[in-house]
């Protein structure tokens, strides 16, 4: 079954740009150009991928994206947010608001095609796990087969790329990852631009970490990227 993307725009031209590169390559677009159609689209018509303009009628891309992070049955959607901005601002502030993703327009189809791919690879994979695996850091928990993550006896209220960066960075306490790395890691491709991406979403994460107790255990390594702090703990196999 073709995978389905929701492509939310107000200028028409992008929309069949967009529509007409992705179809080519096998997927099914549904279109919405007003804000409010296009969070209307999402919760009844549950695309694996979306495709989300900042600037839109009605109700502005972050406001959707927000919308869709605190629902429990759109937030595992995968975002790219498509701006018009340049400025870092902007695109931090989608980031922050739970987007896994931009691209500033004007943009090559064969890169969001590409990062379209990858986001689609990605979430496949995740899904396709099969047994019960376990990664233990400390007193951290993290349960791959239901997608959960506990520390001690609380359990963490992660975003989808938290718990993926906390999965990869738990599984090799002590190893520093770069930020490139951690794109190809979590992201699902090599990416030559701005690393912003990572250190919001750490930034997030360590937070998440602090509040249940366990601060600190995510580590900068000034100039080259993170990692996690050893315990002593061994990663649990399937």
């Amino acid at each position: 079954m073709a995978a389905k993307i929701l492509v939310v725009d107000d200028e028409p031209n992008i929309v069949e740009l967009v529509r007409f590169n992705l179809e080519r390559e096998g997927y099914e677009v549904i279109a919405a150009g007003r804000g409010s159609e296009g969070l209307k689209a999402a919760r009844e018509k549950k695309p694996d991928l979306i495709i989300l303009d900042i600037m839109l009628p009605e109700i502005d891309g972050y406001e959707i994206c927000r919308l869709l992070q605190q629902d429990a049955e759109t937030s595992h959607i995968p975002i790219i947010m498509l701006t018009a901005r340049g400025e870092e601002v902007d695109r931090v502030l989608g980031l922050e608001l739970g987007a896994d993703d931009y691209i500033t327009k004007p943009f090559s189809p064969r890169e969001l095609v590409a990062r379209v791919k990858a986001r689609l690879r990605r979430q496949r994979r995740e899904e396709n796990k099969e047994g019960k695996e376990t990664i233990r850091c400390g007193a951290i928990l993290i349960d791959l087969q239901r997608f959960q993550a506990f520390c001690g006896e609380r359990r963490l209220e992660l975003t989808p790329k938290e718990f993926e960066l906390l999965r990869v960075l738990a599984g090799q306490p002590g190893k520093v990852f770069t930020r490139e790395h951690l794109l190809e890691k979590v992201w699902g491709y090599d990416y030559t631009g701005d690393t912003r991406t990572v250190d919001v979403h750490i930034r997030h994460l360590r937070q998440k970490l602090a509040e249940a107790g366990a601060e600190d255990c995510i580590e900068t390594v000034r100039g080259v990227g993170y990692r996690m702090k050893e315990h002593g703990e061994e990663k649990n196999g399937h």
